[in-house]
């Protein structure tokens, strides 16, 4: 749960090794570049283009896939692009073509099976299609020219005019049948099918090249990216100068390069003007909170890293409104499913580990609110003893969201204030802090007897530090009375604080609504199944099914976009003062 402390470098060395050092640096991986040069070329980099990753992509989306060729003796990179790319071409100009002739095929068969006659068999005449509603028959039945009903059904007459020229003044559209007959058409659709079986057949021989074909493409990037870098040099023959952030835990590393290449490395701190990007690092089994909060934004390297506290209150609000642990054992089995295939790439790795903590705590509040799929424990169950709430119980389930809302603000201000602790600036969010805790405090103490005053006493102290805090210290550079007026320009939070506080009581709502819905639907199912005997059986367990897979994706969809609208808006609002840009590394392409 941090932000990595940065330093700025400066690397000097001759010029003729700076290629050399630039591909050392991308095998180190842990610089930002920085633009050294105004008259950077803004010309496009020699890279992988944009039809390669094409044919790559085209590759590896086929059905299936051979084994791998994994010697790149044998690997002409070149060559496969060209016969990935051709092939791609035919294969989608006769897919297009296979669904016109179907749907050609479709619209004809209403006609019957025929031939057109040889054109000079009808010369001047042509064959004009017609599918009339019964009602206009009359209309087409009223004009000179000679048709024939081929057909009629019960809302459509199928009719060929034959006339030289196509008829005017018709009620409808002609109707487009081109000049093939349903049995040409049908052997040309015949014959595409087996060309795409040949030509499908030669793309999955082709996919044997994906791992060597991709990792061309990462050498390629790694290439164009090397000669990005030096395009962001001070070169002065004859020697070059490198500027870069670079993490503080990595100086061994570049002080040992600096050495092996005899290269000059300057090291400053950060100025406190300067604005360094932003990288995060979490432990491993916490950083799917990292993944939620680059997500929406990336905090200033100057503020603090906000993950690991985003990690657990995103899973407590996920679990508090989906408030079900029949759902949530669904989750935990589709989880269960999926955790093999999420193994294939870190962030996979990362996500599956907060979605089990979410599943994990949505089946903690499930046994404490007692609801499974809807339905609450008999008192002589054993999973009764684990009910200590009630989702219905509105006077408790709202405190214990406004409880919730307020702790969790609590974290940012007080997160605020440590990480300006060395300056007078830490007390305004410690005043702040004050201010929810104090009109927490006096909310709570408002049905109390009339003869305990201290609690409203102490919260009314507190309200009045925490303004005189947040008066002097919300600015605490410049003349005093400049410090006041921001302070005062500060109170107009306070209608914020109290409509972020109230926010939280979405998490009641909608754990409330989820379980009403699953109860409702149990109920509309018992009085299906009583009221038809028999069949009324199947009906109740349609109503079942269809009513809880509604309320699950429902229950879903609100946990994620509640769960994250918490943290991403009213959380921020009062932790993430400013954005940042996230740190970049100059490295290798992983593959």
């Amino acid at each position: 749960m941090s932000i990595s402390p940065l330093e700025k470098i400066t690397l000097y060395g001759k010029l003729k090794q700076k290629k050399a050092v630039l591909r050392k640096l991308q095998e180190l991986g842990c610089l930002h570049l920085n633009s050294l040069n105004s008259q950077a070329a803004s010309t496009p980099l020699p890279g992988p283009t944009p039809q390669a990753k094409a044919a790559l992509t085209f590759l590896l989306n086929s059905p299936g896939r051979r084994k791998q060729i994994k010697d790149p003796a044998l690997f002409n990179a070149h060559q496969i692009e060209l016969s990935t790319l051709a092939l791609q071409k035919q294969i989608l100009a006769l897919s297009d073509e296979w669904d016109f002739l179907h749907s050609r095929i479709q619209m004809m068969k209403d006609w019957g099976d025929f031939s057109f006659p040889p054109a000079e068999t009808l010369a001047p005449l042509k064959l004009w299609f017609y599918i009339v509603p019964l009602r206009e028959l009359p209309q087409v039945a009223a004009t000179t020219y000679v048709w024939q009903l081929i057909r009629k059904d019960n809302r459509f007459a199928y009719i060929i005019v034959i006339a030289a020229d196509e008829p005017e003044g018709f009620p409808i559209e002609r109707t487009h049948t081109g000049s093939k007959s349903p049995a040409e058409l049908r052997q040309r659709l015949e014959s595409i099918e087996f060309t795409l079986e040949d030509l499908n057949a030669r793309r999955l021989c082709l996919t044997r090249w994906c791992f060597l074909f991709s990792k061309n493409l990462g050498h390629l990037e790694d290439q164009a990216n090397c000669l990005a870098a030096a395009e962001l040099t001070y070169d002065q023959d004859p020697f070059f100068a490198l500027n870069a952030w670079a993490p503080a835990d990595q100086m061994k590393k570049l002080h040992a390069l600096a050495r092996q290449k005899q290269l000059v490395l300057e090291v400053v701190p950060p100025a406190d003007h300067e604005n360094p990007p932003t990288q995060l690092r979490n432990p491993p089994s916490l950083a799917g909170g990292q993944d939620l909060v680059t997500f929406y934004t990336t905090p200033n390297y100057w503020l603090w890293d906000p993950s690991i506290v985003v990690f657990f209150s995103f899973t407590c609000f996920f679990a508090l409104i989906l408030s079900d642990a029949g759902y949530a054992a669904i989750l935990g089995l589709l989880l269960l499913w999926l955790w093999p295939k999420m193994a294939g790439s870190p962030l996979g790795r990362r996500l599956r580990i907060l979605f089990a903590a979410l599943v994990g705590a949505a089946l903690l509040w499930g046994f404490l609110v007692g609801s499974y799929f809807g339905i609450s424990p008999h008192p002589d169950h054993i999973l009764f003893r684990f009910k200590i709430l009630d989702l219905h119980n509105f006077d408790v389930m709202m405190k214990l969201s406004i409880l919730t809302g307020v702790g969790h603000l609590l974290i940012a201000n007080l997160s605020n204030s440590w990480r300006w602790r060395h300056n007078l600036k830490s007390l305004a969010p410690l005043g702040w802090s004050l201010i929810f805790i104090s009109g927490t405090l006096l909310w709570l103490s408002r049905n109390l007897p009339a003869a305990i005053t201290h609690y409203k006493q102490i919260a009314l102290s507190g309200l009045g530090l925490g303004g005189i805090m947040i008066l002097f210290f919300t600015q605490v550079k410049g003349p005093l009375l400049k410090r006041i007026l921001s302070g005062l320009k500060s109170f107009a939070l306070l209608s914020s604080a109290f409509g972020d506080t109230l926010s939280y009581l979405r998490l009641f709502a909608l754990g409330l609504a989820s379980a009403s819905l699953a109860t409702t639907f149990n109920n509309l199912a018992g009085q299906v199944h009583g009221a038809i005997p028999g069949i009324g059986l199947l009906f109740a367990l349609i109503i079942l099914v269809l009513g809880h897979a509604i309320n699950f994706v429902l229950a879903l969809a609100s946990g994620v976009i509640h769960g994250l609208r918490l943290n991403f808006i009213e959380f921020f609002r009062w932790s993430i003062s400013e954005e940042g840009y996230p740190f970049k590394a100059f490295k290798i392409k992983e593959t």
